[in-house]
């Protein structure tokens, strides 16, 4: 798993974001109103942020096994980059058109661009290693 000092740079920030998703993954399925100020209402709503539970648990098993199996941490590593610069933009987008969020959502802002980031340049590092 984390073996060496190159393995915990290569990958820490997977687990980071295994340890945030995987909670927040149930909060939307089951609880929203826990931490966001969300109430859903109709049949709808509540199936919408069940299957984005499941794209959140979906993507954190792809990330899990990037930091086991060597064989994903390149695919893991993608995708957790391009999971995190599009939430972290589509947050910036809506700040700038709906105004300025809660708290948990500006933190969520910065730490997703900061992980999207961490997993560029990871790639980056990866790449020219190789």
């Amino acid at each position: 798993m984390l073996k060496t000092k190159l393995d915990i740079i290569n990958k820490m920030h997977l687990i980071i974001s295994v340890l945030i998703v995987v909670p927040v993954a149930f909060i939307y399925g089951f609880k929203p109103e826990l931490s966001f100020d969300m109430f859903l209402e109709t049949v709808d709503e509540r199936n919408f942020y069940k299957a984005i539970m499941g794209l959140y648990l979906g993507f954190s098993t792809l990330w899990i096994l990037g930091v086991s199996k060597p064989q994903y941490l390149k695919t893991a590593l993608i995708t957790n980059m391009i999971f995190m610069l599009g939430l972290g933009f589509g947050r910036i987008l809506s700040i700038v058109m709906d105004g300025t969020p809660t708290f948990g959502y500006a933190f969520g802002t910065v730490a997703e661009l900061f992980l999207g980031c961490y997993g560029l340049w990871v790639l980056n590092r990866i790449k020219s290693h190789s």
